[in-house]
């Protein structure tokens, strides 16, 4: 039996609840963990969900931020906010366990910050949110359990990943800095899923709604799927829902997905 996972940054779940609702139909996950809900939970459209058979757990924010985690499993041990950053007052993460038929999966929405302009207070948040998530994750991973944390990073992991690298070097999502951040994340012994199953260059999940970008395919790679040996062991494929992104009032990203066997 595969159990498929998936990320979306959907930017407004209540301009895009529709849209939702009908990729959930077609693609059938068993978990969707959302950012960006940019709504307070008692707006979080949760009913539509239930309907669908998910569970819904969900960390809100007024205008901005937001995440959520759906599930066709059931959900315990709920936690909001990275416990390695108490102060933190925006919504960016939430953290459930997934059980079933005596099997379990913890899973994390994250979204992570953007960081620009990158010469202001937001860049240093963006660094000390990371290294934040790198200490939390190593007390995850101490578990030894399947274990995915899945939302929109705001990292461009590589050149690859990005159009036009050289025009990047500078911003918050592409500086050494932001990169070196990253791979110290991963290198506690996290897989990111999709580079795990595909090499090919220029494959994008963010496409910006200016300057045409998305009909350029002038995209990114923001989004990912990170997992911990004991989840990676059982990868078998990952992609990204492109066409998604060209539907009427699209989000500007797209979901990403990984089954496990």
């Amino acid at each position: 039996m595969a159990l498929k996972l998936s990320t979306w940054n959907v930017n407004s779940i209540n301009m895009r609840c529709e849209a939702v609702c009908a990729w959930l139909r077609e693609a059938e996950p068993d978990v969707l963990c959302l950012q960006e809900t940019k709504c307070q939970d008692g707006g979080f459209p949760s009913a539509m969900f239930q309907d669908l058979g998910y569970n819904v757990v969900t960390h809100g924010q007024k205008t901005f931020n937001g995440v959520a985690i759906l599930s066709k499993w059931p959900l315990s041990e709920v936690r909001v906010g990275l416990p390695t950053l108490p102060e933190d007052s925006q919504a960016r993460y939430i953290e459930a366990v997934l059980s079933s038929d005596g099997r379990a999966l913890r899973v994390a929405s994250i979204y992570l910050p953007n960081g620009n302009p990158p010469d202001t207070g937001k860049y240093s948040y963006k660094l000390e949110w990371m290294a934040a998530l790198t200490a939390h994750a190593e007390a995850l991973l101490g578990y030894e359990e399947p274990l995915a944390l899945m939302g929109d990073y705001n990292v461009i992991p590589a050149a690859e990943d990005v159009y036009e690298p050289q025009s990047w070097t500078e911003d918050a999502l592409y500086k050494i800095e932001t990169r070196r951040a990253f791979r110290r994340l991963l290198h506690q012994g996290l897989a990111d899923a999709f580079r795990a199953c595909d090499s090919r260059p220029a494959q994008y999940s963010f496409w910006d709604y200016q300057a045409g970008a998305w009909q350029r395919n002038r995209g990114l790679r923001i989004d990912h799927i990170l997992l911990s040996p004991e989840a990676a062991g059982r990868l078998d494929g990952c992609g990204i829902d492109k066409y998604v992104r060209g539907r009427e009032k699209p989000s500007d990203h797209v979901p990403v997905w990984a089954k496990l066997n």
